[in-house]
């Protein structure tokens, strides 16, 4: 796909991999729209790819563990355009991010379930009218490797919490859902895959977990920009993606039923189903 005067908008781009993404396709010439929480931070990505002779993104700042926050984000960019060519569902939080211990979102919901599956299931439906404008039109979850089975009496972990299972649990939501969106977006010409980009990048978020990091920011960003723009997964849909390669992910992803019973959950959970 040819970036020039394409819409893309990917969320928790004001820092890590979602940044350098962000600033590689403003050098390619793409309408870039930037979302996180910190103003300050996305001006100075702002500032930089403006100096570099780019057109400087458009910011919408937004906190995605909030129901409400989340379709503020998703009003803003419908009242600002049109179109939207690629939406990458980056945003999210580690398994450390602010303490070990259990969290929960202004809505009630576990913290990263509610960052980082919610938000991205909520954007991408009420995002489809533009995506579908656009077709052919691409949507990208930024998942992981780290993926732990939904126990569906006790979605929200509520006994047995640990921070790793809750970042896993999260992942392994956002890939089914990449699944079943597929299915329901089959021959719309909007894509919809998953990807683990690289392993422990160097991002605040590996860094808050006390982990040493072992991969490279551009090595992730690569990998999401191949599922952005790449000629050869330009038909694909519905698949997850360790780096480059196509791959399988916890045998729980291909469960039709609890792929049925996630989504209707996070229908219910979103306000989707009234």
């Amino acid at each position: 796909m040819k970036m020039q005067d394409k819409t893309v908008l990917i969320t928790g781009s004001t820092d890590g991999v979602g940044r350098y993404v962000a600033r590689r396709l403003a050098e390619e010439g793409a309408r870039v729209l930037i979302h996180g929480r910190d103003a300050a931070r996305a001006k100075t990505l702002i500032d930089e790819i403006a100096k570099a002779g780019h057109a400087a993104p458009a910011f919408y700042q937004a906190d995605l563990s909030s129901i409400s926050g989340t379709r503020a984000l998703a009003a803003a960019v419908i009242r600002d355009h049109r179109r939207l060519d690629v939406f990458v569902s980056n945003a999210g939080i580690g398994s450390q991010n602010d303490g070990p211990q259990r969290q929960v979102s202004g809505d009630g919901h576990e913290l990263r379930f509610a960052v980082n599956y919610l938000s991205g299931f909520l954007l991408a439906h009420l995002l489809l009218p533009l995506l579908q404008t656009a077709a052919p039109s691409r949507i990208v979850n930024v998942a992981s490797l780290g993926q732990h089975p939904i126990d569906f009496d006790d979605v929200m972990i509520t006994k047995g919490y640990s921070g790793s299972r809750a970042y896993a649990q999260s992942k392994l939501a956002q890939i089914m859902f990449t699944i079943d969106l597929a299915g329901e977006l089959r021959d719309t010409g909007i894509t919809v895959n998953a990807l683990h980009p690289a392993t422990y990048m160097n991002t605040t978020m590996v860094r808050a977990g006390g982990i040493a990091p072992i991969s490279t920011v551009e090595q992730g960003g690569a990998a999401i920009l191949h599922l952005v723009q790449g000629d050869d997964v330009a038909g694909k849909s519905g698949l997850f993606f360790n780096g480059m390669n196509e791959a399988r992910a916890n045998p729980q992803a291909y469960d039709a039923d609890a792929r049925r019973r996630l989504r209707t959950l996070s229908l219910d959970l979103t306000g989707l189903s009234a």
